[in-house]
């Protein structure tokens, strides 16, 4: 008679290759940098000229809120960012595609893209500013060429980067162009397509800013330019603080949908 099989779990080696979620850990290093920061600062190792407390920021920011002009600030800065970025985004995913899947597209634009994309799209906010007039037009211009470019770029280089055996078994299987593209192509390459509108909304807040401290009455941008004209360096922090806020937020925004999309990873 056979002896019994001894059963036994084995560990997964590459497990120590996924990513775990520490939610704590990122709340804890802004907690200690400002108390740190707020230590400096009363404890005169820091000067004043140079940093504000975080605590008089702080007030500064409920100054704002109470106020009313925190939103008179954020609100058209938010409209501006999200106008920009979509054009820019969703015109750069979509001419990405092309020229991932078609020759006769990425030959004729992967040339005209290598020659705008070191080009700084500040130095072309003059050159909005006669097209579109010093109006939102120009702004939104900025924004919308700023983000479209390196989407472009993550955007075919993803579709590049999907696994060619993939497609070669959808192909022996008998499916069609555009189920290959539908059911292959766009899911394999969502990371990388996501990893590129991290940095292009990134671009797009920076390009914000640029665009509001010309021609803009409201907005963050010209709140933190007449802040810094006037040398006031806890209004000057207080609106670098809400730029940070808003990047995490996109940053948390963008979590959340590569969380809904990119589910069949786990």
């Amino acid at each position: 008679m056979a002896e019994p099989v001894e059963r036994r779990s084995v560990h997964y080696r590459g497990g120590g290759f996924a990513p775990h979620r520490i939610s704590w850990l990122g709340p804890t290093v802004f907690v200690v940098l400002i108390a740190l920061l707020e230590w400096g600062t009363r404890s005169g190792f820091i000067t004043s000229l140079t940093l504000p407390r975080p605590s008089d920021v702080l007030a500064t920011f409920g100054e704002l809120w109470s106020s009313g002009l925190l939103w008179k600030h954020l609100l058209p800065s938010l409209t501006r960012l999200a106008v920009g970025a979509a054009l820019g985004a969703s015109a750069g995913i979509l001419i990405g595609i092309m020229i991932g899947l078609f020759s006769y597209v990425r030959a004729g634009l992967v040339p005209l893209l290598a020659a705008i994309f070191p080009i700084p799209k500040i130095a072309l906010l003059p050159l909005f500013v006669i097209w579109f007039g010093i109006d939102e037009g120009s702004k939104y211009a900025l924004i919308a060429l700023g983000t479209f470019t390196p989407t472009v770029v993550a955007t075919y280089g993803a579709v590049d980067n999907v696994d060619r055996t993939l497609i070669r078994m959808g192909q022996s299987f008998g499916l069609s162009w555009q189920s290959i593209v539908r059911k292959i192509v766009l899911p394999g390459a969502m990371p990388g397509i996501l990893s590129g509108l991290r940095i292009s909304l990134a671009i797009a807040i920076i390009l914000l800013v640029a665009a509001e401290m010309l021609g803009a009455e409201y907005g963050i941008g010209a709140y933190i330019l007449e802040a810094g004209s006037l040398y006031d360096l806890e209004r000057l922090f207080a609106g670098v603080a809400i730029l940070s806020l808003l990047g995490v937020l996109v940053s948390a925004l963008l979590s959340l949908i590569e969380s809904r999309l990119l589910n069949w990873r786990s």
